[in-house]
């Protein structure tokens, strides 16, 4: 099934036209070749399945039609959801001298200054929002019979329109967590004539989302069976953004439901999702075709090097984590490096403990497999005066194109002419889940010490004698590193605002114990969408209407 929609991806790349602006959701697409249109769905299965593969692709492109950023690449959704939740913490800091950078690394961003990485999570989402209402709409048992399709294919479409619905509520996720209150429309919303949805509150979408979820992974949904159709989104997929929302209840509605996430872990252990045999190869350039890799993965946003070219996801992950300098020695079998993430010593002696450091010869040693990706060769600590020096801290090649079982010496003829990466990445798999459970469990009741163990065993250290917040808090560190999920765990802790937690950089400081303020716990409404939506209110703390 991977081929099938990757190929499909090309000619979505291609012909995709993004709507005039974020504001007017709902506008039936003006091109009439445009896949979500009227005149590109008949009878047959082709139509509907190329409009369910542009909702996908959502997540990966690239593509700057009418989006004010003069990086294509970072206007990428997966891209600008790694910065703000990577880079705008502990776990990642960025040499560029771009504005917006500058601002993620100090938490120093602004509501009535465009930041684009912010831009590009708040665009990104509500315009696939708005495609996947236009394919609801579209794909109504009501049109379907109006174009003769037979009952054949309604049955197939119905799965088409259960993977669309949950695509909508991964935006949403997304969306509330990094901004709150926000547009909220459906199939059912006016549309069309400048219509601008409402801005619901947080809590309210939390519960639309939860309903949305609660129903697909239900045996009355049409939603595929768990690993029934990888990349795309399953049952497994549904139950595991579930729990997410589950384990951050209380930041978005203010009531903790540890007890419903413990529940959600628990029906996604009896779906066939396995850890995969090692930590390293869940990150390589074959995780998905790799069925050791691929059956860990709930939920991956697909990448391959000859239809999703993107400068974003696993390419800027793999590239923008090394210097020209590292590629050789470093192969991640991707063009050379761009000198932009890299993480501060600190954040990798407190959650890895290295010993040995030796920057010169670039050794260290480091009994965790997960801790074993960095280079230190040639770098120095982070200072004052480094945060737009890349060689100050150490650099991460978690993400590596070389396959799971290939050698930097085999690849190393491709690498040079490989511009792009191969690699999936991971949006929800089982390690986060176990990670889930144990964190309910600490709540609710419940044993998950077999599920710390086996990520224990995995990365070849103990497990822990104690599960508690502060284990946790370590254990997302090394487990989840780099995979979108600091800032939300920083915020669900208390630790992301508070100077009690400090990191180099935060707030602008470089000792970092300063108190953010607690309006900084989700992002300002983009300046370009308060212009062009008069209905929308600013998040408190932030300049604006």
């Amino acid at each position: 099934m991977k081929m099938n929609i990757k190929n499909i991806l090309s000619a979505v790349a291609a012909s995709v036209m993004l709507t005039a602006c974020v504001g007017d959701l709902n506008t039936i697409p003006l091109n009439p070749t445009d896949v979500t249109s009227e005149t590109a769905y008949g009878a047959d299965e082709a139509g509907y399945l190329s409009g369910l593969t542009k909702l996908y692709f959502q997540l990966v492109s690239n593509n700057t039609t009418d989006l004010k950023v003069a990086d294509e690449g970072a206007s990428e959704f997966i891209r600008g959801l790694w910065s703000t939740q990577e880079v705008t913490t502990d776990a990642a800091k960025n040499a560029w001298p771009d504005a917006w950078v500058n601002d993620l690394n100090k938490n120093t961003w602004k509501g009535d200054v465009l930041n684009d990485a912010v831009y590009a999570v708040y665009v990104r989402a509500l315009q696939g929002i708005s495609y996947i209402n236009e394919y609801l709409r579209q794909t109504s048992d009501e049109k379907l019979s109006q174009r003769g399709v037979s009952d054949e294919l309604k049955a197939k479409i119905h799965g088409f329109r259960a993977e669309a619905r949950f695509l909508r509520a991964y935006f949403y996720w997304a969306l509330i967590d990094s901004f709150g209150n926000v547009p909220f429309s459906t199939e059912d919303s006016p549309f069309g004539g400048g219509y601008n949805p409402p801005q619901a509150p947080r809590a309210e979408i939390f519960n639309y989302v939860v309903s949305e979820l609660e129903y697909l992974a239900s045996s009355e949904s049409a939603m595929p069976a768990a690993q029934a159709c990888y990349p795309r989104a399953d049952k497994g997929s549904c139950l595991g953004l579930l729990a997410r929302l589950y384990l951050n209840a209380e930041v978005y509605t203010g009531t903790a439901m540890w007890a419903e996430a413990k529940t959600a872990c628990e029906k996604i252990y009896q779906l066939p999702y396995k850890l995969a045999p090692t930590h390293d190869e869940l990150f390589r350039g074959d995780n998905g075709e790799n069925p050791d890799a691929r059956g860990e993965f709930l939920f991956a946003a697909s990448y391959d090097r000859n239809y999703t070219q993107s400068w974003g996801g696993t390419t800027y992950l793999t590239c923008g984590s090394l210097n020209a300098d590292d590629g050789p020695v470093y192969l991640t079998g991707t063009c050379d490096g761009w000198s932009g993430n890299r993480i501060s010593g600190d954040f990798i002696s407190k959650y890895f403990n290295v010993s040995n450091v030796d920057y010169a010869a670039g050794t260290y040693d480091c009994a965790d497999a997960r801790g074993k990706r960095f280079i230190n060769k040639g770098r120095t600590e982070m200072t004052d005066a480094d945060l737009l020096v890349f060689t100050a801290g150490w650099s991460c090649y978690k993400f590596s194109n070389i396959p799971h079982d290939g050698t930097a010496d085999k690849y190393a003829e491709i690498a040079s002419s490989q511009k792009y990466s191969d690699i999936d990445f991971p949006l929800i798999r089982l390690g986060e889940i176990h990670l889930i459970y144990a964190e309910a469990c600490m709540h609710a009741g419940g044993d998950a010490s077999a599920q710390v163990a086996a990520l224990a065993a995995r990365a070849g250290v103990a497990a822990p004698a104690v599960i508690d917040e502060d284990f946790l808090i370590a254990e997302r560190a090394r487990e989840l590193l780099w995979e979108c999920h600091r800032r939300t765990d920083l915020v669900r802790y208390g630790k992301y605002t508070s100077k009690n937690f400090p990191w180099p950089f935060k707030g602008g400081s470089f000792q970092g114990n300063v108190d953010l303020g607690e309006h900084m716990n989700i992002f300002p409404i983009p300046s370009t969408e308060l212009a062009t939506n008069l209905d929308l209110v600013q998040n408190p703390g932030y300049a604006g209407r």
